[in-house]
């Protein structure tokens, strides 16, 4: 097993991911229909929060909240923020 635990809501057959929690501790929040659910924020150890907008697959960080305060945003394209 892998840790990873996953939390779905809906009618049963069209159930969607909404909560993913990670064996290293991470938990990452997902909005959106079945089949189409996109990442919307992760929430990290560190007490890092990060944001993102974007369709499933091409999800780009736009904010970071540090544990300290600190507020970091992002421009660009996934992978080029």
């Amino acid at each position: 097993p892998s840790g990873q635990v996953q939390y779905y809501q809906g009618e049963r057959g069209a159930e969607r991911t909404v909560r993913m929690e990670t064996a290293s501790g991470i938990v990452q929040y997902y909005e959106g229909e079945r089949g189409a659910e996109r990442l919307v924020r992760g929430v990290f150890p560190s007490g890092q929060n990060r944001h993102y907008e974007g369709e499933r697959g091409a999800e780009r960080k736009v904010r970071a909240e540090l544990a300290n305060g600190e507020v970091h945003y992002y421009e660009g394209d996934k992978g080029a923020e």
